[in-house]
């Protein structure tokens, strides 16, 4: 049996931790500056909020209801998260963290309804975080057992058994299932295939074709045959990405090149943690689309590298290089980001003839660079062309303190 143990409204519920007067009251977590809604508690769900709806179009409801919002903390939220998966690692020998919130569990040795119940019930005694726990045959049972475990059992656990699987396929959306989604779940209702049943039952071939390998190893392990093993180890990105909203519009090329040059170190200190490096970067811009009457662009660029590297100096200096292409004077700019493509193992790298940096040399110095920023604190060294006054930072006027990673936020408790 594989288990998923999945955290309830993730990152609402981090929120509610240290507020527990928010416990069924409708709350919000919002997206950098304050922008959309990322997560929902189930209070706010029934109000008929959408994930990813701006602010400013449900104002009147917010207000109506009273809703509470946060800004986004992540800092907090991968603390909990850290907690939750050790707690998990204590638990069952094979743990696979599958996201920030969710990890997939091998109950090879014992699956049992009253195993999962007690790892749920620790999880929310020692970290105050709500899960569900699903256990089915296969990664993509487990999944739908975890859907049935969260909004449809009490005890927030439950075991897709074999004698289950056709009434309860029968009556899961097809679009619900994990890999096919939205845009894969209407092509297939266009079809005739309105659940994971009707799906399961489809000729493969047509799967193979019309959803790739993918689509037909998910079919496959609806029949129950594992596709899908417990990683244990993490994969590489394939691509990385670091872009943000900005709290105001910005025309200043000089700013926006501050911007793309902490964009660019940040993804850089990524590429160098998963020991790869890129052959690619795509720089691009966007104007606010929600301003129409503003003048609007939306450029992108990629450039590649000489030889692959992770070096931040060479790829903050190529970054500012794509910046000053496609920068239009007149603009004024709601977003940015920076892509690192084409990623490789450090060790496979192909060199190039003509290559004049001294890359040894600066492998040290990125080490060294990282070990500071490690130690005291992020951006405790930088490139000069990153800037010092920030002025460009996301607004988070509804931030919570950092309780668990400050030590000036941490909570004080006087006793007369």
């Amino acid at each position: 049996m594989i288990g998923l143990a999945d955290c309830n409204n993730f990152y609402v519920s981090c929120e509610r931790v240290f507020k527990p007067h928010l416990k069924n009251k409708p709350v919000l977590v919002l997206s950098n500056n304050d922008g959309c809604v990322i997560a929902r508690s189930n209070e706010a769900k029934l109000l008929g909020i959408k994930m990813g709806q701006p602010v400013f179009k449900i104002r009147h409801l917010i207000n109506k209801e009273n809703v509470k919002l946060f800004s986004t903390n992540f800092p907090l939220y991968g603390d909990f998260s850290s907690r939750v998966m050790d707690i998990l690692k204590s638990e069952v020998q094979k743990v696979e963290v599958y996201s920030v919130d969710e990890a997939f569990l091998d109950f090879s040795d014992s699956a049992s309804i009253d195993r999962a119940i007690f790892i749920k019930n620790k999880i929310e005694k020692w970290t105050g975080i709500p899960i569900s726990i699903g256990l089915g045959r296969t990664k993509s049972l487990a999944k739908i057992a975890n859907y049935i475990a969260k909004k449809y059992t009490r005890k927030g656990a439950f075991i897709l058994e074999d004698h289950l699987i056709q009434r309860v396929l029968g009556n899961f959306p097809v679009e619900e299932l994990w890999g096919i989604g939205r845009r894969y779940g209407n092509m297939l209702k266009y079809s005739g295939v309105h659940t994971a049943l009707d799906f399961k039952n489809m000729s493969s071939s047509w799967v193979k074709k019309n959803l790739s390998i993918n689509g037909l190893r998910i079919q496959k392990e609806l029949k129950g045959e594992k596709c899908f093993d417990i990683e244990l180890v993490n994969r590489p990105k394939k691509n990385i990405c670091t872009s943000r909203s900005f709290s105001s519009d910005i025309s200043d090329v000089i700013l926006l090149r501050e911007i793309i040059s902490n964009f660019t170190n940040l993804a850089a200190s990524k590429l160098r943690k998963q020991k790869s490096c890129c052959n690619r970067i795509t720089v691009f811009l966007n104007t606010n689309r929600f301003k129409p009457n503003d003048r609007q662009h939306y450029p992108r660029i990629t450039l590649n590298f000489p030889t692959a590297t992770n070096d931040s100096i060479e790829m903050t200096s190529m970054a500012i290089k794509a910046l000053n292409i496609v920068y239009r004077k007149g603009c004024m700019y709601k977003k940015a980001g920076v892509i690192l493509q084409g990623i490789v193992s450090q060790t496979e790298i192909q060199a190039s003839l003509f290559d004049n940096i001294d890359r040894p040399k600066r492998k040290k110095l990125m080490q060294s660079f990282d070990k500071v920023n490690m130690l005291i604190g992020p951006d405790s060294v930088r490139l000069a062309s990153q800037g010092f006054q920030s002025r460009w930072r996301h607004k988070k006027e509804n931030k919570s303190p950092c309780y668990t990673t400050r030590f000036s936020d941490v909570l004080q408790i006087n006793i007369n």
